[in-house]
């Protein structure tokens, strides 16, 4: 593990990968294509990888992409705290029990988040 050899980064887990090129297009002023977000890894990965990353990124639904001359430019579909909550949605809506998960959720918030939930609940308070 750790080995490399040019145009090949080290052996990572499933899901860091992408996580380190969502990380990275969230920083960018804009869409990136394939070429340039090799580029800004250093060319530690491939750009077949990098392509076949993107993809499978944007299938997920995690990444919009536009024409840009021969090839796309990819851009993450909302923030870090917009993939956290779609994340909460997604746990929420596999689960037949959406009011016991809710209570439990909610029992295991500390009083400060509590109120702050209560706040954007009932903005009127």
């Amino acid at each position: 593990m750790g080995t490399r050899t040019p145009g090949h980064g080290p052996k990572r887990p499933n899901g860091a990968r992408e996580a380190e090129i969502l990380e990275l297009l969230q920083r960018a002023d804009g869409a990136l294509t394939p070429r340039e977000v090799t580029e800004r890894l250093g060319n530690e990965l491939a750009y077949n990888s990098v392509v076949t990353i993107l993809t499978r990124m944007h299938a997920k639904q995690l990444l919009t992409r536009t024409p840009r001359g021969r090839a796309y430019a990819y851009a993450p579909v909302t923030d870090d705290p917009g993939f956290a909550a779609r994340r909460m949605r997604s746990v929420l809506e596999e689960r037949a029990d959406r009011q016991d998960v809710l209570a439990r959720f909610a029992d295991g918030l500390s009083a400060t988040d509590a109120d702050l939930l209560r706040q954007l609940l009932d903005p009127g308070q």
